[in-house]
């Protein structure tokens, strides 16, 4: 795929799937350099036969869920000032009406088992703030005291008054009159407004300077169930609880389910038929803040109070993925597990662990109607298509990523090579046609606790249409691979790290003759930018780096980064000299190589002053570099910054390798 083949990535979302296990609906999300926006609708999808049809027209509508009855479908879409809103709609179609109107916006919602509720999460903000008040621009807002570490987010900026609570609502009747804005009248004054509302009257439940999350019911529909901080050392620690209000009562008070002192940082809270609850949740160990390479676990109580009891093993199962999600179903629960770059689905019991859906792919979503398990899965030719588990057996029904494979995909070859200690690295090598020698390209993914997987991926493929083999790997630090490998890099970074993507580099090299070994580049994002910046101080076979968005001074970090308060700390640890030991900018001036530098300047996970500084130090120590700095962008650039700057972005790392490796496809 070349660059511009980026608005042929269509992802999907979580299924929502018919109680009959006839039809799914899901919703698309891929980038249109047009409207430099993702775009998407939802869809619905035949099961017995893939057919689909689109069911709304919006630019962005997104995360469908269906009430229990099948007959309506709600879903998140911007209204007029492209605020967040819950809509509703005849899943048979029709047109829809709007469920929620608060003015900072939905962030997450769920469906009452009654179908005739929903609660939701949405963003109050202090007034005076954030554009609250017409004609008070943001230079002129109050100043920010800042007295807690969460004060930050990136994607979002400062969280000083502003906070998320938790709101519960009536759906509209879907018959009813549509709701008409207000004209103006000649008569109008100050105190004439439109007391018309666009959506029914929500219930807050929550209150207080507390953040709430994951709404989700109980099994009667009388209370709402949350994930929430509110113990004396929420700002130290990274622990939180599950509490539940009445679902009617306007700011009423929370019952606890789960305390903050069982230790546990909570993601997601199910209830059961039989008044239980089901968990996914990872351990923070005895400070609160021990979160490297913590697996995410399944865990159930038996009832409010109870003591969760570990279904899963922490050592060897990960449920941590980033769409993570538990379906309870009648004779268990379904999770999502990822290993060795894979995301399969497996249905957990009392008795053990049952793979449902696995193979060469990663499952991002899952539900189950009658007969039926649906997932949406990411595959090497597609970025999301609807599979479905029934009596057939495992199907991918759909093809969203036709027009990408037409675009041209190239399939890499799996590998598993030894190191110099011993220990195996798992990863993938792509190789251009023609037959070389091709320059090489060794990429390191971000996290550190994250994979590289078997679902296809932009970065790899607009290198190899360039001309470029493309070498990435899971080095030690990964997720996938179980407790110890993640460890292993805890307060050694850049040790057996930096070992495994060598020794997988030069097996690579090995392995395929048609890879030029004279004519190297490395790149990589956020942990991967740290690793590349480490990389380069203390290897110089490599003709020329990309930095990117990285994780490069942990000292400056732990002020400046929303997770700096405890990240740099938990990595690299609190002795000066072994954070010093592990810091690329540190050993800057041990850099030869060629480096370009990208960052974000709204980027508050790894903020923008770790780039410029390095950049500066390269400068200052003659070192060929420049600095590439997006306007408007944050950490997540790569994956959903404006299209036209991923583009963008392509087309100056690619003029970058033109300069140092050229190829006859990328030449300057």
């Amino acid at each position: 795929m070349r660059a511009e083949d980026i608005e042929q990535l269509v992802s999907l979302s979580r299924p929502a799937v018919h109680p009959s296990g006839a039809f799914a609906v899901v919703a698309t999300s891929r980038p249109s350099l047009r409207a430099n926006r993702n775009v998407g609708q939802l869809w619905r999808v035949d099961l017995r036969d893939g057919a689909r049809r689109r069911l709304t027209g919006g630019t962005a509508d997104r995360t469908p869920q269906l009430t229990p009855s099948g007959e309506t479908v709600l879903f998140v879409r911007g209204d007029a000032d492209d605020t967040p809103q819950v809509w509703a709609m005849r899943v048979e179609g029709g047109e829809p009406v709007q469920v929620t109107a608060e003015r900072g916006g939905v962030v997450e919602f769920a469906v009452s088992p009654t179908g005739d509720r929903i609660a939701f999460t949405a963003t109050v903000v202090e007034p005076g703030r954030y554009g609250t008040v017409d004609g008070v621009a943001a230079t002129q807002e109050s100043p920010r005291l800042i007295t807690r570490n969460r004060s930050l987010a990136n994607g979002i900026g400062s969280l000083v008054g502003r906070h998320v609570h938790l709101f519960a609502t009536e759906l509209p009747d879907l018959d009813a009159e549509p709701h008409y804005a207000r004209a103006a009248h000649p008569h109008d004054d100050e105190s004439t407004r439109d007391d018309a509302a666009a959506a029914p009257e929500a219930v807050r439940l929550s209150h207080g300077e507390f953040d709430h999350s994951a709404p989700a019911f109980s099994s009667d529909g009388q209370r709402v169930l949350c994930i929430t901080a509110r113990h004396d050392t929420r700002d130290d620690d990274l622990l939180n609880a599950v509490v539940e209000f009445d679902a009617t009562v306007e700011q009423g008070e929370p019952h606890t389910v789960l305390s903050s002192r069982a230790g546990l940082s909570v993601s997601q809270v199910l209830s059961t038929p039989d008044g239980g609850y089901v968990l996914l949740a990872s351990k923070v160990g005895e400070s609160g803040r021990d979160f490297v390479a913590r697996s995410t676990q399944l865990f159930v109580l038996e009832h409010a109070g109870s003591h969760p009891e570990e279904v899963t093993e922490e050592t060897s199962v990960d449920l941590g993925e980033p769409s993570s999600h538990a379906t309870v179903v009648d004779d268990g629960v379904l999770v999502q597990e990822r290993r060795r770059g894979r995301n399969r689905l497996v249905h957990v019991t009392g008795g053990g662990t049952k793979e449902l859906i696995g193979g060469d792919l990663e499952v991002i979503g899952h539900g189950v109607g009658e007969g039926v398990t649906v997932a949406t899965v990411h595959t090497p030719t597609s970025m999301g298509e609807v599979a479905v588990l029934d009596d057939r057996g495992l199907t991918v029904l759909t093809d969203f990523g036709a027009p990408l494979a037409e675009a041209g995909v190239v399939a890499p070859t799996e590998h598993e090579f030894t190191g110099r200690d011993g220990a195996t690295v798992h990863g993938w090598v792509w190789v251009p046609e023609g037959e070389g020698p091709h320059p090489v390209l060794l990429n390191i993914h971000g996290g550190p606790f994250a994979q590289y997987g078997v679902g296809v991926f932009d970065e790899a493929q607009v290198a190899v249409e360039a001309g470029y083999a493309v070498v990435q790997c899971n080095p030690r630090g990964s997720a996938g691979y179980g407790r110890e490998h993640g460890l292993a890099i805890k307060q050694r970074m850049g040790t057996v790290d930096l070992h495994d993507v060598l020794d997988f580099l030069d097996a690579s090299l090995d392995a395929h003759p048609q890879l030029d070994r004279e004519r190297l580049g490395i790149m990589g994002g956020s942990y991967g930018g740290y690793l590349t910046a480490w990389t380069i101080a203390n290897d110089h076979r490599f003709t020329a780096a990309v930095v990117e968005r990285g994780f490069l001074d942990p000292v400056s970090f732990a002020g400046t980064s929303d997770i700096g308060w405890f990240f740099s700390g938990e990595y690299t640890g609190d002795d000066a000299d072994a954070v010093r030991a592990q810091s690329p900018m540190a050993h800057v001036d041990a850099v030869r190589t060629p480096t370009l530098v990208v960052h974000s300047e709204h980027d508050w996970r790894c903020p923008p002053e770790q780039g410029q500084r390095y950049f500066a130090a390269l400068k200052r120590n003659g070192v060929e570099t420049a600095l590439l700095l997006f306007p408007g962008e944050d950490h997540e650039l790569t994956r959903a910054g404006q299209p036209r700057h991923r583009l963008e972005r392509f087309e100056h790392i690619l003029a970058w390798w033109a300069k140092h490796l050229p190829t006859p496809k990328n030449h300057a």
